[in-house]
């Protein structure tokens, strides 16, 4: 299962390791957002610092932590193995559709995103707690995969994502006008790979941040053409830096889909092939 509703997470609380991903581009820090108030039992989860490794080059603006890094980083939040852990975020998905990518393609076998996040759970009138969070006892959680663009996840390279529009689907997660290379305010510049189809990661969530329901996504993957059992050849997602494409990847599964994820994205394609881009494809 991908996803777990506020209700199923209040009923098991006790049982469950809470991670918070609070993260946006303007404020990747969202530690202070965090202590102000978060669900009981919940510990932070930085997406810069222990979800991505920026001390590794060409491979975007988030490149992905090695699984040692990762089990180090797990650990000291208290996971155990065989641990029950759901993340959750309030900024439509990303930063714990994220965490769910990484921690699942560490080998994580039960990682779950709350679905609607963090206010979802104030909508239902759940206990808030406040400050830093608590300092759990040491985990012994074991991750099993030393590098994750080779563990349990489908990843694609570059070189493949150049590729996978001309044979399947790629799926650009981000904006339109991103994607139409009208606008591109973090990039060297702007447009997509080519060949690939725009679907934004807020297509996939309804108004108040959560998942579609099931048939929605049907839909909306199949009019791209993309299917469940379509896994030769692998389609993909791609956006920015590998953040919001966790959202697709993550609603891609609810729906029995298994997308792979160009993980450097857009801002490692545009920094090493500026000149290979297409753009006005509204």
């Amino acid at each position: 299962m991908t996803l777990i509703t506020v209700d199923d997470l209040a009923a098991r609380l006790d049982g469950t390791v809470l991670l918070d991903v609070r993260w946006t581009l303007q404020k990747p820090d969202g530690r202070d957002d965090f202590a102000a108030g978060h669900i009981p039992g919940a510990l932070y989860l930085d997406l810069d610092s222990q979800l991505s490794d920026h001390s590794v080059p060409n491979r975007g603006r988030h490149p992905l932590p090695t699984g040692p890094a990762l089990q180090e980083s797990l650990r000291a939040l208290g996971v155990n193995d065989g641990d029950t852990v759901v993340v959750y975020d309030d900024a439509q998905a990303s930063g714990a559709s994220r965490a769910w990518w990484v921690l699942t393609a560490a080998g994580l076998q039960d990682v779950r995103i709350l679905d609607g996040g963090w206010s979802a759970w104030q909508a239902r009138g759940g206990e808030v707690e406040t400050g830093p969070g608590r300092t759990p006892a040491p985990g012994s959680v074991t991750v099993p995969h030393d590098d994750l663009y080779d563990g349990a996840r489908r990843v694609l390279t570059m070189e493949q994502a150049a590729h996978t529009g001309e044979f399947s689907v790629l799926l650009d997660a981000r904006a339109p006008e991103r994607y139409c290379g009208e606008a591109e305010p973090i990039d060297p510049v702007a447009g997509h790979i080519p060949g690939a189809a725009n679907l934004p990661s807020t297509d996939v969530l309804d108004e108040d941040g959560r998942f579609l329901p099931a048939g929605q996504l049907r839909e909306v993957f199949t009019r791209l053409g993309v299917v469940a059992g379509d896994d030769d050849p692998v389609s993909g997602a791609y956006c920015g830096s590998g953040v919001s494409a966790a959202v697709l990847v993550a609603a891609a599964s609810t729906v029995d889909i298994d997308l792979a994820l160009f993980p450097g994205s857009w801002s490692q394609w545009s920094s090493s092939q500026p000149t290979k881009r297409a753009t006005n494809d509204r």
